[in-house]
């Protein structure tokens, strides 16, 4: 399902493998792309210089896969990513996304919004943003469930016809939803959240996404960091501006129940000489052979450091013990991904 790949400027025996996005005729991307919101604040500040660095760094190391949205920082991130991609163009696949718009009369509250007319609007100012003619992939960040989905993927391969996407991806879909879009149009890859913590996809979308071709980008893959043992309450480790403090499982009694979930992680890691991280990664990128389909988790940092550690997980197998002893993890956590799930697919599987 994957190869090694010595290509580009950048080449070097270090290079994470490879893998397609979308089946045999997909773009091919290293193993794990990189997650660039908290670039641009979403984790409290950021240091920009070391953020350009760390995105130069995880392409040395074969990093080719690079996520923003157009809601992310309301578009600061697609540009802050422009020089990058300029820079890089035929080296790297970019990915971005629409469909996430904040209230303009409530800059703090956020509505999904599939219009057609919008996301016509949304591509053009995405390029715009990111300084490029096309898009490698674009996806539909949320479902608005007023429309059909056909009809937004028919206006979404309207943009493939037009040569500003080269390849389509949805969000937080469910396993008929993807299957009803592949009927319009072929999609290259689903994003939903997949680590030790959240795993309520493999009951639907996860077969569908092997039985069509997508790939599975897995999102938030380290739990957001609380599965690298980062923090432990997100309200009394994390600042003001960080916005896990809104998120259920990272503040109050929730996060002890789930600070407790993480010695078998421990427990891996010190027989492995390795961090929690990087077990947490190896888990997400071992279900592409354990599920039969290409995986990319896409783990965000700011840090040259981290993404090296993140890198060196993609070759650490994890032996059939070590997956049992992780396995019941993901069915103990207490609290929700998300303060409102209506921002998410579950309240539709």
């Amino acid at each position: 399902m994957s190869s090694t790949s010595s290509t580009g400027s950048t080449s070097s025996t270090n290079r994470i493998p490879t893998t397609r996005l979308g089946g045999p005729s997909g773009p091919e991307v290293g193993v794990q792309g990189l997650g660039c919101m908290g670039m641009s604040g979403a984790y409290g500040p950021a240091d920009a210089d070391e953020a350009r660095a760390t995105l130069e760094r995880a392409l040395e190391l074969g990093v080719t896969l690079y996520d923003t949205a157009d809601m992310y920082a309301d578009g600061e991130n697609e540009k802050f990513l422009a020089p990058f991609v300029a820079a890089h163009r035929d080296e790297i696949t970019i990915a971005t996304k629409f469909a996430l718009a904040i209230d303009p009369e409530d800059r703090t509250k956020r509505y999904i919004n599939n219009d057609p007319a919008y996301i016509r609007k949304c591509i053009d100012d995405s390029l715009r943003r990111l300084g490029t003619d096309v898009v490698d992939l674009y996806y539909m960040h949320r479902r608005d469930v007023k429309i059909p989905i056909e009809e937004t993927v028919g206006v979404m391969a309207e943009l493939v016809a037009a040569g500003k996407v080269k390849q389509l991806g949805l969000s937080e879909v469910t396993g008929p939803e993807l299957r009803a879009a592949h009927a319009v149009h072929p999609i290259a890859a689903v994003q939903s959240e997949w680590s030790l913590f959240s795993r309520d996809i493999e009951a639907g979308v996860v077969p569908a996404a092997a039985e069509v071709g997508a790939a599975l980008v897995a999102y938030s893959p380290l739990g957001r960091g609380f599965l690298t043992g980062a923090f432990a309450n997100a309200e009394k480790d994390l600042g003001a501006d960080d916005f896990r403090r809104h998120q259920p499982r990272f503040t109050g009694a929730n996060a002890e129940t789930n600070s407790a979930l993480l010695d078998p992680v421990r427990e891996v890691a010190r027989a492995r000489g390795v961090t929690l991280g990087q077990v947490a990664l190896a888990w997400v990128q071992q279900q592409a052979r354990v599920r039969g389909l290409s995986v990319v988790p896409i783990p965000g940092t700011t840090k040259r450091t981290r993404v090296e550690e993140n890198v060196s997980a993609a070759r650490l197998v994890l032996s059939a013990e070590e997956l049992a002893l992780l396995e019941p993890i993901a069915g103990q956590v207490a609290g929700g991904r998300y303060a409102d799930m209506a921002f998410t697919s579950a309240g539709r599987e």
